[in-house]
């Protein structure tokens, strides 16, 4: 492993936290002192684009075909399956499972152009769903759009699917901050049962649902065991609801050695696009339809799942639990 392998996949281990507090800090320095015209002219610039990652965002494919990304796909290394052609004149969900802890498998594959998203999808454009909190944040919000990340808020994913052109495709990982928690080698758990949001925005705008997996995503760090109804969990749990993120307790191996610290574990990720699932437009969907719409996709996953695990080393009597 190189160093340069090493402090890429460090940056984006800890870009959500230490990159977001760095801006925060920097911005604050700098009212205090010379150039504390920088933080004016950039708030008075904020508040006239407040509303840009609402709208689809401002990706930059400079930033996002950036030769670092590469080293990034190569530390695991994280690779692109298509399973079938998707048509570029329609919108898009993509339901990305699992959440892992740090969603390294939805970022390299979506937020960069390393793994060859646009050549093997032509015509669509990714966008990852993120915390709106993160947008809040100066500097740092210019940064993640430029990624092609949006707020995980209706309001924007409703604009990226009304669009008439077609080919936006929002990444959702479904499961969330709450998910993971639970996210370690081995975990087969999945938060989909009560997350009916994205399915009834597909059924509103008349959206295919795409299933995609993520093979590897949970093995890459191992995390402190948080049973339901211990202590820890509960802080967790109680923390995720005020804040709006999960704090994962978390940990791997290190720089130059493999025992402990926070780099991840050098293990291949395979992000699976499944089919697309068709769906009719109804601006007013009924709970059974949502219901049963919910209910397809489901199955679809499952069936993506099983028929690609034997290929990824995932034990035959090994199966997904939804809850």
């Amino acid at each position: 492993m190189s160093c340069s392998d090493s402090l890429v996949v460090t940056l984006q281990g800890f870009s959500l936290y230490s990159t977001a507090q760095c801006c925060i800090a920097l911005f604050i320095t700098l009212l205090f002192t010379r150039f504390w015209f920088v933080p004016v002219l950039y708030a008075t610039w904020w508040l006239w684009d407040r509303n840009t990652p609402y709208r689809g965002g401002r990706s930059s494919r400079i930033i996002q075909g950036l030769r670092m990304w590469t080293y990034f796909r190569d530390y695991f290394p994280i690779d692109l399956v298509k399973t079938t052609d998707i048509d570029p004149k329609k919108n898009y969900i993509f339901g990305f499972h699992p959440h892992g802890i740090l969603v390294a498998g939805a970022f390299g594959n979506f937020c960069t152009e390393m793994t060859g998203f646009r050549e093997k999808f032509p015509g669509l454009k990714p966008h990852l769903l993120m915390l709106p909190l993160w947008f809040r944040v100066p500097f740092f919000r210019d940064y993640i759009m430029s990624g092609g990340l949006v707020p995980s808020a209706r309001e924007s994913a409703k604009y990226l699917l009304s669009r008439a052109e077609g080919g936006n495709v929002a990444v959702i990982a479904i499961g969330g901050a709450p998910e993971a928690l639970d996210a370690r080698p081995g975990a087969l758990t999945l938060l989909l049962k009560n997350r009916k949001g994205f399915v009834k925005l597909a059924l509103q705008f008349g959206t295919p649902l795409v299933p995609v997996f993520s093979f590897g995503e949970n093995e890459v760090f191992d995390q402190v065991k948080n049973p339901k109804g211990s202590f820890l969990r509960k802080v967790q749990e109680r923390l995720q609801k005020v804040m709006g993120i999960s704090l994962p307790l978390f940990h791997a191996r290190g720089i130059f050695q493999y025992s402990f610290g926070l780099m991840p574990y050098r293990k291949p990720i395979h992000t699976v696009v499944g089919k697309p699932i068709e769906v009719e437009k109804n601006e007013n969907p009924s709970q059974e339809e949502i219901d049963e719409l919910h209910q397809k996709y489901t199955e679809e996953l499952t069936k993506l799942f099983e028929e690609h695990k034997g290929k990824y080393k995932v034990p035959e009597d090994k199966h997904l639990t939804f809850i």
